[in-house]
């Protein structure tokens, strides 16, 4: 099977549904159709100018959401020597990382919950059986998603021995 053609709007395509994406998950549209360039760009990095003309968006909006990316530690800004713009290049493992995040706040969450129990100790109340449920769940969470990092991390450590 023939690979499709890289046209300029197949590119710009990929990256609309990288939006979409991403505005499903609650993030601004046009962050996640920065990541989506960024992601198949045969570029190594990106410039403000480069990607505000490739999806054609205003440089203020690039700017805005380039720096909500780098907050998020999914895309660094780069300095390429003898340019006196700021590049961006997409950050490797960033689902990864992402994933791990949100993890690290279920951690937090759980704790709140914890402090839930301390305001409904009756173990036969309605609230607490809520409490627990939320609990219980989170705690399954954490160990089931603690469980697949290990996994995945081993394999990537066995696949970069091949």
């Amino acid at each position: 099977m023939k690979p499709p053609k890289k046209t300029q709007s197949a590119l710009v395509h990929f990256a609309d549904e990288v939006g979409i994406f991403f505005e499903k998950s609650g993030m601004p549209r046009i962050a996640g159709k920065i990541y989506g360039l960024l992601l198949i760009s045969e570029h190594p990095h990106l410039s403000t100018d480069e990607i505000a003309e490739q999806l054609t968006a205003s440089r203020g909006s690039v700017s805005t959401m380039t720096r909500m990316l780098i907050e998020a530690g999914i895309i660094d800004k780069i300095r390429v020597p003898g340019e006196r713009q700021d590049s961006f290049r997409i950050r490797s493992l960033t689902f990864s990382q992402l994933l791990k995040a949100k993890l690290d706040q279920t951690a937090e969450f759980h704790k709140v919950i914890d402090k839930g129990f301390a305001l409904f100790p009756e173990k036969n109340s309605t609230v607490y059986e809520r409490l627990k449920e939320l609990h219980d769940f989170v705690a399954f969470f954490q160990k089931e998603l603690g469980s697949l990092f290990e996994r995945w991390e081993l394999q990537q450590k066995q696949r970069r021995k091949i």
